[in-house]
């Protein structure tokens, strides 16, 4: 395997101070606006370490993402907390037993903290009352901004901070998370920065399983190579979620690779791959989908579903700007499908009317993207006011928002071959009327494409983060061993485009 040529990029903390101070004025903003005092304290608690069942075996630790936006912190068991008033960060320590330097190695000083996560007090977990008591100037009760609120994307709900001797604090429940989520939408340059890391970590790994795939091997395989990759060479211990390594009929599975569906399936001459895998680095995560014969050559009816795949793909990024509502780019999306597929003969009728039926649904049941960050689904996509579509297709939108400068979000149209969703509208009697029953038995077992891309919206376009082959001879070439990037005129013509 080539060696990479990226190197892990150090973290300046200062991307955390960045985001604490947006916080702190986007909160005085608010209470301003209410007429309400600036005063209190944010409080958050981060992760805790989890251990298997009953077991004392520690489960990998990763932090929570709230508290990570915020601090930055890589250990679990904190406390952070912010002034209002004076901006003033406080993180919390817990107070480690002795022999943890027996078994987990040095109990670092205060200090330690301090300084590495820039922040401008540090004391220990079982002094955070008596601290903020301290460091409070109002009369009365401090009172406390705790993290509760609901997560449009899991329909879960945040947990505020725990502690005890809540009763000597005054604390608001409602404040806090919308403003902190808006804050989480817009990406900073340094955030921008690590989601661009882990693109390109996230996008070499995915050229190098392209490059390394045989019929006869085993999803998990391919799994495996990208894991590697991204670890051995780009420096990230976690993914941004379970990797799906779909082939076959696999890749009508949305969400393949699941403890159900381990990724396990041998691989077949003829088969498309569906490879969904994304790096996380510094919890800045990616999420990238290549679609591709396993064989490394298109068929004429791979080359049908995969361009009309791309088409939609390359026809929203085109269309990206600020301004410009997602639930729109969806549609488009839908309706490129749709006149890809009626020009093959897959679809019969008029393309409007099909978009009236929301037909583009039986081929693309999940929505179009879905904002990136610390979070492979980032919050804030239905923001207070925001009602979720109830038609098919639309209500798996995660945002309908309009679109603003440096939110990051996934565009990830697919078509897909899905007996769940096919054999219903096959047998209902107005949307059978577009489908030729005929050309469609054709791609029973085909199961499906997904082209996936992290883009970040510019002040008068977009910006396509990720960089892997798209094109049908692109992909070729790569599989067979050329460079990436291509020399793409030379490339071109020696061999010609099966899919051009």
């Amino acid at each position: 395997m080539a060696a990479s040529a990226l190197s892990p990029p150090e973290v300046p903390m200062e991307l955390h101070a960045h985001n604490r101070d947006r916080l702190v004025r986007a909160l005085r903003d608010h209470l301003a606006a209410s007429s309400r005092p600036t005063r209190g304290f944010v409080l958050l608690q981060g992760g805790e370490e989890q251990t298997r069942y009953c077991t004392d075996h520690a489960e990998l630790f990763r932090q929570e993402s709230y508290f990570a936006y915020l601090f930055g912190v890589r250990e679990p068991g904190f406390f952070g907390a912010i002034d209002v008033a004076s901006g003033k960060s406080f993180l919390f320590v817990p107070r480690l037993p002795a022999d943890y330097a027996v078994w987990l190695g040095e109990i670092k000083p205060l200090s330690f903290f301090k300084e590495r996560y820039m922040v401008d007090l540090v004391f220990y977990v079982d002094e955070l009352v008596v601290v903020l008591h301290d460091h409070s100037d109002e009369p009365g009760k401090p009172l406390l901004f705790l993290l509760y609120g609901l997560n449009t994307d899991s329909n879960n709900f945040s947990k505020p901070a725990a502690i005890e001797e809540i009763n000597k604090f005054d604390t608001d429940l409602s404040t806090l998370h919308p403003i902190l989520t808006e804050c989480r939408v817009i990406k900073s340059k340094m955030e921008l920065d690590l989601i661009q890391y882990a693109n390109d970590v996230s996008s070499e790994a995915h050229i190098e399983v392209m490059r390394r795939i045989r019929s006869g091997m085993k999803e998990y395989q391919l799994e495996s190579i990208f894991l590697h990759h991204i670890y051995m060479y780009g420096g990230c211990r976690h993914c941004s979620y379970t990797c799906i390594c779909a082939t076959g009929e696999n890749s009508a599975v949305l969400h393949y690779g699941h403890a159900a569906a381990p990724n396990d399936r041998i691989l077949e001459e003829g088969d498309m791959a569906l490879f969904d895998m994304g790096a996380e680095y510094h919890f800045y995560g990616s999420d990238i989908t290549c679609s591709f014969p396993v064989n490394g050559k298109f068929t004429k009816d791979q080359i049908v579903i995969y361009n009309a795949v791309l088409a939609a793909h390359n026809a929203v990024l085109q269309s990206m700007r600020p301004g410009v509502c997602w639930i729109d780019m969806h549609r488009l999306a839908e309706k490129t499908i749709l006149e890809s597929l009626k020009n093959e003969g897959i679809v019969i009728g008029d393309i409007d009317k099909m978009m009236e039926r929301r037909l583009g649904a039986v081929f693309m049941p999940h929505g179009l993207g879905h904002f990136l960050g610390i979070d492979t689904h980032d919050p804030g996509g239905y923001a207070q006011g925001l009602e979720r579509p109830k038609e098919p297709g639309l209500k798996a939108l995660r945002t309908i928002r309009e679109l603003k400068e440096s939110m990051v979000i996934t565009v990830e149209p697919g078509c897909y071959f899905i007996d769940a969703v096919l054999v219903p509208a096959l047998e209902d009697a107005v949307t059978s009327k577009f489908l030729n029953k005929k050309e469609i038995e054709k791609y029973k077992k085909f199961g499906g494409v997904r082209i996936e891309s992290d883009v970040v919206v510019t002040a008068d376009g977009c910006k396509n983060l990720t960089n892997c082959p798209r094109e049908t001879w692109e992909i070729e070439a790569v599989m067979a061993g050329a460079p990436w990037p291509l020399d793409h005129a030379r490339i071109k013509s020696q061999n010609g485009s099966s899919g051009a």
